[in-house]
């Protein structure tokens, strides 16, 4: 009996570890595999962060904020599928006031055939005002350019995906350094999320901000709430493509459309017992793209890339769209040869 136990959990455990390695299965005239177990990255990177807010009112009021620019640099380790990293936004680091530094932590695994994708993001105070809408006639012009601290928005979640082609098609040779792509190839790729979100706006700070540039002007009633947190459930599709334009270089380019279902609570429209569970109105599309240029000799890396999300939130009084993602610029080294790259060094 002993001995039949034995021989089913090794018999488990040689299907898992088929099942592990499948992830990593490429077709090697296309694909270069990691040689190395280990990597280390400087990256730096530039936020990009633009949020939307329009009324449903007569006065068809809207607002466009972006933060002033700053500039982020951290390290990452990365051990084969899994990279962790870090950074500081270099103009906020060191303030005492803790609320005022934007921070980012990211948690990413990768293999050839999926990836997963964890994020906490949460901005700072140093929004400004870009393009604003008091209503026709109205001269606004004297808001443009203004600093608005009274909004924060804030958003944690995870991605996953799968890639079809994944044995000729190399996502993470874009994105995460982990393998070299040889011959030019593209792929379909279907992926899942979810995320907590949270918005707030001090509506007496916008309000004073107004009277102080635009007198006599009022919000627009459908504008006004405190807070909104919701959770977003997505399902995404599209395409990407990786062109080997020389040896060693690499530029992709993938977009996707993302179809959302947002439940959400807050001051604005709390839930009524009777509300059905599922709602079409709470139905949005967004969009995901991505670009990357690598150079990596399997040794040593560099590159740049951006990821651009573009996230909508609608109700019956009021809209709001963010636009999010992370300009990157890199250079890393991989260590610790993989004990099959040793035996064909030998």
């Amino acid at each position: 009996m002993l001995l039949a136990s034995q021989y089913a959990q090794a018999q488990f455990l040689d299907r898992l570890k088929g099942v592990v390695a499948s992830f990593s299965d490429v077709d090697t005239a296309y694909i270069e595999p990691q040689h190395y177990n280990w990597s280390v990255m400087l990256q730096g990177s530039h936020y990009v962060d633009i949020f939307s807010l329009s009324g449903t009112g007569k006065g068809h009021q809207s607002v466009t904020l972006k933060p002033s620019p700053s500039f982020r640099l951290g390290p990452y380790f990365g051990w084969r599928w899994v990279f962790l990293g870090y950074t500081v936004d270099l103009k906020t680091f060191g303030l005492k006031n803790k609320d005022e530094q934007k921070k980012e932590l990211g948690f990413s695994i990768y293999s050839s055939k999926i990836g997963v994708d964890i994020y906490h993001r949460k901005t700072g105070v140093d929004y400004r005002i870009s393009s604003v809408s008091m209503g026709r006639g109205i001269d606004a012009s004297g808001l443009i350019d203004t600093k608005f601290d009274g909004i924060s928005v804030g958003v944690t979640g995870v991605n996953a995906y799968y890639i079809f082609n994944n044995r000729r098609f190399s996502y993470p040779a874009a994105f995460s350094q982990s393998t070299c792509q040889k011959v030019s190839c593209g792929s379909f790729m279907a992926g899942a999320g979810f995320s907590k979100n949270s918005l707030s706006i001090d509506n007496e700070k916008y309000q004073s901000l107004i009277n102080e540039k635009v007198p006599q002007v009022k919000i627009d009633s459908t504008m006004l709430f405190n807070s909104v947190k919701y959770n977003n459930y997505s399902l995404s599709g599209g395409y990407g493509y990786n062109w080997v334009f020389a040896k060693d270089f690499l530029f992709c380019a993938s977009g996707s459309l993302v179809l959302s279902y947002k439940y959400s609570s807050g001051e604005e429209n709390q839930k009524k017992k009777d509300d059905p569970l599922f709602d079409f109105n709470n139905v949005n599309l967004g969009e995901n793209f991505r670009i990357g240029l690598v150079y990596n000799n399997t040794r040593w890396y560099a590159g740049a890339n951006a990821v651009i999300n573009v996230n909508n939130y609608h109700n019956s009084d009021f809209s709001a769209t963010n636009v999010f993602g992370n300009l990157n610029i890199y250079v890393g080294y991989n260590f610790g040869l993989r004990k099959e790259y040793k035996n064909k060094q030998k």
